[in-house]
């Protein structure tokens, strides 16, 4: 029996993707997410995981920002982008952060239980009329780095960075997290330690690096 977390916060497209899982896999237990922090919490509460099938602008994902800290968290797990953005350089970012696939939303049922066995059978997946377009592109080794860093934080460290990042302030994040304001600058220097960063400012601008513009014009949700 698999364990797949389907996580995307558009009722519709996650019930395509269920249809393609059971259409593809045997036997399947599908578990369901809408947004990144629920996903965590599947991965939590249903261990082991086999795959992800994740949403890059659902919210809370903040791009690849939410990639790398999937991986970070739980690198025995396979995860699957799922996105409207075609962009080739988006795609090679999110196979060098360790995507083991990438499925477009304008992809077919067919080629969605496509994709879905080909990661299953432990084989890199993207589009055919996209392969090389993104085999053109060109490794970011910042990037990568940057991605590792992002993956190391714990689960809290990565929600105050994801709200400096967002402009707040240390008594705005605590009120925000429910927590102390003290708490919060004891979090802020290890993420600056663990990023190689010496500021608020610095921490978030490496963050935004990996965030994504949508499809729409509109940067993702936090």
């Amino acid at each position: 029996m698999l364990r797949i977390v389907i996580a995307d916060d558009h009722p519709l497209f996650r019930a395509a993707l269920a249809q393609a899982v059971t259409a593809t896999v045997e036997r399947a237990e599908l578990l369901e997410a809408p947004d990144f922090d629920t996903t965590l919490e599947r991965l939590l509460e249903h261990a082991p995981i086999d795959l992800v099938l994740l949403d890059l602008h659902m919210p809370g994902s903040q791009g690849l920002a939410g990639l790398a800290r999937l991986r970070g968290l739980h690198p025995e797990v396979a995860v699957v982008v799922v996105s409207a953005n075609e962009d080739p350089r988006v795609i090679r970012r999110a196979l060098d952060h360790g995507a083991a696939g990438f499925i477009p939303k304008s992809a077919g049922l067919d080629e969605l239980g496509t994709a879905i066995q080909a990661v299953l059978d432990c084989r890199t997946w993207i589009p055919e009329r996209l392969a090389s377009a993104v085999d053109a592109e060109h490794a970011d080794d910042e990037d990568a780095v940057l991605a590792q860093r992002i993956g190391q934080l714990t689960p809290q460290q990565y929600k105050v960075l994801a709200r400096v990042a967002d402009g707040q302030l240390n008594k705005q994040i605590a009120d925000d997290l429910g927590i102390q304001e003290r708490t919060v600058k004891a979090h802020m220097s290890e993420i600056f330690q663990r990023l190689g960063v010496r500021n608020r400012t610095q921490a978030g601008v490496a963050f935004r690096r990996l965030e994504l513009i949508d499809p729409a014009g509109k940067m993702v949700d936090g």
